[in-house]
């Protein structure tokens, strides 16, 4: 099988667009959701960015390790649940107020 060129410039929004409208159109996400729901339970729940300082490119990081743990357990057949949570952060947001 030959290999395809690899353009050298890639337009990543259109790309993302192409990929949520793929999403859209076949229900993939309540398609997952539902083959899943017979399976084991995983949950993790996600806190805010930040409440108190601007966003940092470690704030990405969490982001994405975040979204990969839940990747890495759907694609293990559990069953995950997509809620974001609440960690405390703004706390220090009411304490500075007061």
């Amino acid at each position: 099988m030959p290999f395809r060129d690899v353009p050298a410039k890639v337009d990543f929004v259109a790309q993302e667009y192409e990929i949520l409208k793929f999403w859209k159109e076949t229900d993939a996400f309540q398609k997952m959701r539902e083959l899943h729901q017979d399976q084991p339970r995983w949950s993790f729940i996600d806190g805010p960015i930040t409440a108190n300082n601007p966003m940092g490119v470690h704030h990405g990081w969490g982001r994405t390790y975040k979204d990969l743990y839940h990747r890495y357990w759907t694609m293990r057949g559990r069953h995950t649940r997509y809620q974001n949570g609440f960690d405390c952060q703004g706390l220090w947001v009411e304490v500075e107020v007061e």
